[in-house]
């Protein structure tokens, strides 16, 4: 019998694939912005990618010293996605590639960054950024989250090394699983409930063979084995077939997959997208450490779990504001406006100083735009500060 201290409810999340048509876009940003950042550091970028039929459409603002070659990156990207023929729904050899890409507003540019020094870099906009963690798994990331971003990951690498040669790029992850919550807060997942996912696909494959292959090599290859049990449903491509897929079938856009980016629906979200957008932007920089705080904070076991918030006025280089929220489950001594304290004392959240501290002007973003910016160790924001805690 469930006890009154705590709660069980089910929490779904998920994923999509890199050759999903918005995280094509959001990839074909990342990589011009990791080009321009590889040629010159200190770009300012803001690029934002359209893909529909066999047409990528780039539209932003630069200010960069790079030389670039956008149509080749665009094409290799696309080549790389696995989208060379047209029955996929995109084909790098005949897109058509439009630019309207101009110089960053002179507005803007003399109020962030001209003639300041790196610590008084100003703000790219206005804007608030969360960041989140929890301490359910060992990545300090909600684990509903973490099986669909690992999920849309093994798709993607199960077509690419042959595996399951019939898969085509587009494809997307879901799944719901069973949490317990204490009356303290903390979250621990119980079990997987509903496995969903879709998946682009040769048209010469049954869905038997999907069903059993998609299960077998990338479900259970995933998902440990006590979360799955014999309730846990299987909904594999639901809708019968998936052959069309890619921008053929729908209009990809950067930033549309913000939640798919972030927590899978937990914590919150500011609203601000990452891909294409160098380190200057909030949106970006911001997030970044936000989560970079939270982690923190849970992995120095302050509390279970914790949201981060921090909002910023372009221009100016200070934060407005620093809010924590860790749901009941800060420790014994500590409180929330505590661990505000905390914050203040061992973060400098000037974006200037963020952007210095995470090494943010190296060209990492590609690796960012598919498979989650979050619960990753290969990125700088997830490896937890030492805390200073006397206050």
């Amino acid at each position: 019998m469930q006890s009154p201290e705590e709660a069980h409810y089910f929490f779904s999340s998920e994923s999509v694939t890199e050759g999903h048509p918005d995280k094509i876009c959001d990839l074909i940003s990342d990589s011009i912005l990791d080009e321009c950042l590889t040629q010159d550091p200190n770009s300012k970028v803001a690029i934002e990618t359209v893909a529909k039929s066999n047409m990528i459409l780039l539209a932003g603002e630069l200010t960069t010293r790079a030389k670039l070659d956008v149509p080749k990156i665009v094409k290799n990207k696309i080549k790389e996605i696995g989208y060379d023929d047209d029955k996929k729904g995109l084909n790098y050899q005949s897109c058509d590639i439009i630019q309207k890409i101009t110089l960053q507003s002179t507005d803007i540019s003399q109020a962030v960054h001209e003639n300041k020094k790196e610590e008084d870099i100003g703000a790219g906009d206005q804007g608030l950024m969360f960041g989140y963690a929890t301490n359910e798994t060992e990545e300090l990331f909600p684990f509903s989250h973490l099986m669909a971003l690992r999920l849309s990951l093994k798709l993607t690498e199960v077509r690419k090394n042959g595996t399951l040669k019939y898969l085509r790029p587009d494809g997307k992850t879901q799944i719901t699983v069973e949490y317990k919550e204490d009356k303290n807060g903390k979250l621990t997942p119980l079990r997987v409930d509903t496995v969903l996912i879709s998946t682009q696909h040769d048209p010469d494959v049954s869905n038997e063979q999907i069903y059993n292959d998609i299960k077998k090599h990338v479900i259970e290859a995933v998902i440990p084995a006590k979360y799955l049990d014999k309730n846990t449903k299987y909904h594999i491509n639901p809708s019968g077939k998936f052959i069309i897929g890619g921008p053929e079938a729908d209009a990809g856009l950067t930033g549309r997959k913000i939640i798919v980016d972030t927590y899978g629906g937990w914590g919150a979200h500011g609203g601000g997208a990452f891909s294409g957008k160098d380190p200057s932007k909030v949106d970006r920089s911001g997030a970044y450490a936000a989560r970079w705080i939270a982690k923190s904070l849970v992995a120095a076991g302050l509390c279970d779990r914790c949201l981060v918030q921090i909002s910023y006025s372009i221009g100016l280089a200070d934060p407005l504001s620093i809010y924590v929220n860790s749901f009941g489950t800060v420790k014994p001594g500590y409180t929330d406006k505590k661990l505000v304290d905390i914050v203040n004392k061992n973060f400098c959240l000037r974006p200037g100083i963020i952007i210095k501290d995470l090494g943010l002007k190296n060209p990492i973003y590609s690796k960012t735009a598919c498979g989650g910016h979050f619960g990753r160790k290969d990125f700088p924001w997830e490896q937890p500060k030492k805390l200073d805690l006397n206050l």
